[in-house]
């Protein structure tokens, strides 16, 4: 009762609004400041890309409409992406919201848009819950259920890790949610979890966590966290003797990893939506064109984004028209959508189907290890 409550006089604001048929507004929510505002800068870049693509506008109805990219900035805040999501859809009366990036923020946002029945499409969110009985929320990548079994089942069939140990943020859902798939899925494989330690955001010192693993002594050490976090932990992991192999998912990857991590890093793996060594057409194009434009190498959040928006063009060129409904249609019908994360398709829910890569760390850089299909 209380959300319905809440939402209330956002959706009474919303009765007669009707976006402009010469001009089409797609939102974006994204983390421009913050803890993880580097991801903000990717996903701005990759929007800006897609922008300067579609300059000349897209045929609907008969003529050339202009696209307008609207780009907010959450601050990777679960309220200010509430606030984020209820002015770009009351105020902007955008036809379709691309974001947030981190879990939590989706998981803000998604209530919202289901709503007002906007379609939604978060690049780089994770975590089940954000489309999870909906019908107007999509993403872009892989669920962390498939992320935590991909990482699991590399750590005891290539690695071939009998222990392991995990160290997580219990207060964000991307984190808590991965952990729980990989502690399930080694066990399920015959492994032995040797430690299970948690920690809180913005903890910085995590010595007792990891003195506690050190005497257990596993081979594989799994740090489900985000880039900004994982350097710290690998350092005083090591400092404390921890030889473990440093295992992680999608949220390992930003140049700040290694950037902050050094040499700590070399030799860990983490589960990613593509590599920079793709060699797909469309991946090659948008990677030269990234970095010839932002003299950076792009990371998982900008090739995610970047699908996401040609996601939705896609969906409102086959809906013929810039109707929030019927853009939601024609995502869910996608099929074969050949993004530069690989094929995207849409089964009946709003998670892809589609595969991950193995990325493996060699002297600072991101190297392609193998790819995983589902």
């Amino acid at each position: 009762m209380k959300r319905v409550f809440l939402l209330l006089p956002f959706l009474l604001v919303l009765a007669g609004c009707k976006p402009k048929a010469d001009e089409v507004k797609i939102g974006v929510s994204a983390p421009l400041t913050g803890d993880i505002s580097a991801l903000g800068q990717s996903t701005r870049n990759a929007i800006t890309l897609v922008q300067e693509e579609c300059a000349a506008g897209i045929p609907l109805g008969g003529k050339q409409v202009k696209v307008r990219f609207l780009v907010e900035d959450d601050e990777n805040k679960p309220e200010a992406t509430a606030t984020v999501f209820q002015k770009l859809i009351s105020q902007d009366r955008v036809v379709a919201i691309i974001g947030s990036q981190s879990s939590k923020c989706s998981n803000a946002g998604a209530p919202i848009a289901e709503a007002a029945r906007i379609p939604q499409v978060t690049p780089w969110s994770t975590n089940p819950n954000v489309t999870r009985g909906r019908k107007f929320i999509f993403r872009a990548c892989f669920i962390d259920p498939f992320q935590g079994r991909v990482v699991a089942q590399f750590a005891i069939g290539k690695l071939k890790a009998r222990t392991a140990a995990v160290v997580y943020d219990v207060a964000s859902d991307y984190n808590k949610g991965i952990a729980e798939v990989f502690r399930d899925e080694f066990t399920r494989l015959g492994g032995k979890l040797v430690g299970y330690e948690t920690y809180n955001t913005k903890d910085t010192d995590f010595s007792a966590q990891l003195t506690k693993i050190k005497g257990a002594n596993p081979e594989v050490l799994f740090l489900p966290n985000y880039f900004n976090e994982v350097p710290l932990q690998a350092q005083q992991a090591r400092k404390l003797g921890l030889t473990a192999t440093l295992l992680g998912g999608d949220g390992w990857d930003n140049p700040e990893l290694v950037k902050l991590g050094g040499a700590v890093m070399d030799g860990a793996y983490f589960s990613n939506h593509y590599s920079p060594d793709a060699d797909s057409p469309v991946a090659k194009e948008f990677i030269a064109k990234y970095t010839a434009r932002f003299k950076a190498v792009p990371d998982a959040a900008a090739a995610l984004t970047y699908d996401s928006a040609r996601l939705v063009l896609r969906a409102i060129g086959a809906a013929g028209k810039a109707d929030p409904r019927a853009i939601r249609d024609a995502l869910a019908a996608t099929s074969g959508f050949q993004g530069v994360t690989g094929a995207i398709s849409f089964a009946g829910s709003g998670d892809p189907v589609k595969g991950a890569v193995i990325i493996r760390i060699e002297k600072g850089r991101f190297v392609f290890d193998s790819a995983v299909n589902p």
